[in-house]
This record gives structure tokens, sequence and C-alpha cells, in this order.
């Protein structure tokens, strides 16, 4: 019988040069499309915001093939992208508007930037009537609708509900929150909970359907108090914005402090429970090598969203609503859980499933946040130099 393929974390001779030689094609993938197809050598600051996100960027992916940890790499430019987007969107917005709140002149003149998880409350009324019921930029302009559905859908495809750990720019939030604990308070959450989205999914799309309004946004998004929400002009706006920041507060800061898990993703996001039908569907999942496995369960203890339990233990697949993280792998102490791509072999050189996994996501997350860190870098950069902060 054959060695086992070595346990992944442990430093083999070879490793070093061969985990150099693959950062190598995606430096050069990255170096294309971080410009954005804009001329990011126009002046010394934009050519540090480049150079900075790039070496950032290739540091971090160098490190996931070095160290053969996907997860505690990942997390630190997913966390990063999720902090960023809020400060740069909330600069973008002020230097607009004048304000973080959005008024009905706004709503009329369709100004509100389209967000993924809108994608949700808009499919029924798009394919009933053929509208959207978005008060936003079909194209040009800031976040418009065309060009955050052609990224969601390629993100689905490939990623699946990878999507909510290497692409949503809002699920850095509760992700940061979650690791700042040693242990859980909270330690064993009912599992019932996991089913939470696709209720709040249900919920959302038909009462968006039959009002015409995207409700999610309009009353329980709790990332409207960290982007933009409607000024505050009457006790309507007033209990709105109360709400707003009593979800970010429960859901994304309290819960996952409490939990050591993505609670808003995984017990009430929308978007999750759409990401999750699309598992189905994309090109990666995550595998359990039943033969290798020691039902040890610190892979279950790990999982962010519940989406391992003891059947999946046996059965070798991870739950639908998987995010394919890479911590369950992580943790692993025997090597036993792996990236698979579909119609291959499953569980059949695994270091090269990875790998193409880890290209796809990751790049994914380097080229959608790229624009965002640039941003927030050439923001940091006109404050330390007395230029105040700048779009």
């Amino acid at each position: 019988m054959p060695a086992p393929d070595p346990i992944p974390g442990i430093r083999t001779k070879d490793r070093p040069l061969r985990s150099l030689l693959l950062t190598l094609p995606l430096g050069l993938i990255l170096a294309l499309l971080l410009s954005g197809g804009a001329n990011v050598f126009s002046d010394p600051a934009r050519r540090f915001a480049y150079a900075s996100v790039w070496v950032l960027d290739v540091s971090l992916f160098f490190l996931m093939l070095y160290k053969g940890r996907t997860d505690r790499y990942r997390a630190v430019l997913f966390i990063l992208f999720a902090a960023a987007l809020s400060f740069t969107f909330i600069v973008h917005m002020s230097e607009m508007r004048g304000r973080m709140g959005f008024t009905n002149s706004d709503i009329l003149q369709c100004k509100i930037p389209f967000c993924h998880i809108v994608t949700t409350m808009i499919l029924i009324p798009m394919a009933l009537s053929r509208s959207i019921i978005f008060p936003g930029s079909i194209e040009g302009g800031f976040a418009n609708i065309s060009s955050m559905l052609v990224i969601v859908g390629g993100g689905l495809l490939l990623l699946g509900r990878g999507f909510c750990s290497w692409g949503c720019f809002y699920g850095g939030w509760d992700d940061g929150f979650s690791r700042l604990r040693k242990r859980a308070v909270w330690k064993k959450p009912p599992g019932y909970l996991r089913w939470g989205g696709f209720a709040v999914l249900l919920l959302v799309a038909l009462s968006s359907a039959a009002t015409l309004v995207p409700t999610y946004c309009d009353w329980v998004c709790p990332f409207k108090a960290v982007t933009e929400y409607q000024a505050v002009t009457d006790f309507g706006s007033l209990a709105r914005f109360l709400i707003f920041i009593s979800l970010f507060l429960g859901l994304v800061v309290v819960l996952p402090l409490l939990t050591k898990k993505r609670t808003q993703c995984a017990w009430f996001c929308p978007m999750g429970a759409l990401c999750s039908l699309s598992n189905a569907v994309s090109l990666h999942d995550i595998r359990i090598d039943t033969e290798r496995c020691l039902s040890c369960g610190k892979c279950i203890k790990a999982c962010p969203v519940g989406a391992l339990d003891a059947e999946s233990l046996k059965s070798g697949k991870a739950g639908i609503n998987c995010t394919k993280c890479g911590k369950c792998a992580d943790v692993c102490p025997r090597g036993a859980i792996g990236y698979h791509l579909r119609f291959s072999a499953v569980l059949k050189h695994p270091t090269t499933q990875r790998t193409l996994f880890l290209y796809a996501a990751f790049t994914f997350l380097a080229v959608f946040s790229g624009g965002t860190l640039q941003q927030m870098v050439l923001m940091l950069l006109s404050l330390a130099t007395g230029g105040g902060l700048s779009s």
C-alpha cells in the first residue's frame, strides 16, 4: 500500500521552491488584473497603492501554499476587504452626497449602489414582470446593477457558497469578530439555526415580489449600519436605523464573539442561502476521506457555519451550506479533509485539487477586493500627507 500523502502544513524540503513556482503565475495574473484597466503608474501614490496590494496578495497566496493552511491566510484578505469596503464606501458616499444616509431624491434618481444581497429580492420580479425593483443604475456609475450581477453570477458558478468566504464584501465582519475569543461561550448552538438563512431567503423573496420593494434592504439588513441607510428624517426612518444598528451589534458582533461562528452568514443572510443552492453546480466542493478520518470532531467544532456534523464524517461530504473557507482542513490532524474538483476522482491528488481551487478562489477574492484596497491605501496616503480623505 502506498504511503499516505503528507499531512497539510508539514513542511517538506521542496515545498518552498514549489510554492514559489506555483505563486509566480498568480503574481503575473494579478499584476495585470489589479490595474482594472486604469493607468496605475500615473503618479507615485497610485504606484504605491497598486504595488502594496499586489505584494500583500502574492505573499498571502505563497503562505497558503508553503504553510499548507488555507483559512488562516484567506481570512487576512477577506477581513481586510470588508473593513476597507465600509471605509471607502462611507467616504465615497459622504463626498458624493455629503452624508451616509440617502434621501427620497436619491431613490427617484436611481443613485443607490447595488449590493449582491439584493439579488435575492429581484429575481422573482425580474422573471415575472421583467423589471428590477431596485433604485440603482443599470449601467455606469458606482456599483451598478449589471456589473454586480455579472460578478455574482460568475462567483456562484465558480465557487458556489464559497462566495461567502472568498467574495462577499460583508462577510469579513462576522468572520473577524468570530476569531477574537479563544473559546466559545455558547458552545453548542442548535443545529436547526443553520437553516435560518433559507427561511429568510423565502420570506424576503416572496415579500419583495408581492410589494415590489427590496424588503430585506429596507428593514433588516445589518450591514446598513456600516454602509448607507435611509436618512433619518422621521419616526419610521429612525426605527429602521435603530433596527440596523441592533442587528449589526447582535448578529455581526456579539453572537460571533459568543459562539465563534459566523452567525449572520450562517443563520440570517438570504444571499448565503442562495449561494448554498448554487453549491450543487459549482466546480469545487469539500470532501472527507472516511478511511483517514479519526472522527475526532475538530472540524465540526471549527466550522464557522455549521456545515459539518457526525453524518458528514460518515458520508465524506460537507453540508450544502459549506462556504469552502478551508478551516476544517486546517485543523484536521490527519489531513483527511480537502478540496475536490467536480467530475474528478474524489481525494485523488489532493494537493493538485487544492491548488486548482486556490487559483480560482484566491484570484476571485484578490481581483474583487483589489480596487477597494487600492482606494483605501490612496485615502490613507492622502490623509497622512495632509490632503484629507478623498476617493
